[in-house]
């Protein structure tokens, strides 16, 4: 007797009475597995640690003597933990030059930061939700500004600046990444504004809410998580210029970056005064990134999820 075509089930699949024979997984599925397992992530924890050492070396090194230094690498202060000393932070807060730059690039980044964030979120609002003659040709304006390389415009807007009293200036390198930060913020924003629901627009403007209130007590709250990605990408952009910084300020308004370039280029081995600061110069950006990393990688995944 002869089974009919149809009714034939592979055999690896057929089954026993009160037997289960689990399905076999695809190679996909096994990789996946694999991948998601402990000896992965232990792995990826041993990466993070080695991408972290050239941090870690800097810091044990900015904690030695320049004797210490000029004597032996910074690994061997994990023989002689007790020669470990603050004295080249003392001497860092004793170089003028250091420490005025510092505060130049708190005025330099602090501003550059807000203006892009706010005047991005005004004008983002703007083009996604207001209408006006010309608002998509303004619109691929400022996407079309993405593309321009900030090395085109630093000759002619260096002799503007000049003619305009500006050049050599903290509030002219402050113009110049305002300037060059605002077509991503315009772009980043005006997108994530855009997915807000309307109902909820219409609903504010029904109660009463002008264009700035329905701004600041509806958009600005739901765009949170985009707002403080842009801030986190215009802050540390800014903080760890060096281009700009050295066509544009002098020594007056020069920042860390520029400060730290100097130092090299004068006295060559004072490593007593660099190794610090320039771990001052990256830990500040680093606590601000690991400060707002929530709101960070929420607005990335928001992004991704709508």
């Amino acid at each position: 007797m002869t089974a009919d075509a149809g009714s034939l089930t592979p055999a690896s699949t057929t089954t026993a009475p009160g037997r289960t024979v689990k399905a076999k997984q695809s190679l996909g599925s096994r990789l996946a597995e694999v991948v998601s397992g402990g000896l992965v992530r232990v792995f990826l924890i041993v990466v993070g640690l080695f991408w972290l050492v050239p941090t870690i070396g800097l810091l044990l090194s900015s904690l030695r003597t320049p004797q210490d230094m000029a004597a032996s690498g910074w690994w061997k202060v994990f023989t002689e933990p007790s020669r470990l000393t603050f004295q080249s932070y003392e001497e860092l807060l004793k170089n003028g030059d250091i420490t005025s730059s510092l505060l130049n690039t708190a005025l330099i980044t602090v501003p550059a930061t807000v203006l892009v964030v706010v005047i991005g979120a005004l004008a983002g609002y703007a083009f996604a939700w207001m209408d006006f003659p010309g608002r998509d040709w303004w619109f691929l304006a400022v996407v079309g500004l993405l593309v321009v390389p900030v090395q085109v415009a630093l000759i002619p807007i260096a002799e503007l600046f000049g003619k305009i009293g500006l050049f050599g200036s903290v509030l002219g390198v402050i113009l110049f990444h305002v300037g060059f930060g605002l077509p991503f913020a315009v772009f980043l924003l005006r997108n994530f504004f855009a997915e807000i629901p309307r109902e909820l627009l219409e609903a504010a403007r029904l109660d009463g809410a002008g264009e700035l209130r329905l701004f600041a007590r509806v958009v600005m709250p739901l765009g949170g998580p985009a707002i403080a990605s842009l801030g986190i990408f215009q802050f540390l952009w800014v903080w760890n210029d060096m281009l700009v910084a050295l066509i544009f300020s002098d020594s007056g308004s020069q920042p860390i970056t520029v400060a730290l370039q100097t130092q090299v280029r004068q006295f060559g081995n004072n490593i007593d005064v660099l190794a610090p600061g320039a771990f001052i110069s990256m830990v500040i950006p680093l606590a601000v990134f690991f400060a707002f990393q929530r709101q960070f990688v929420s607005g990335v995944m928001a992004g991704a999820v709508k």
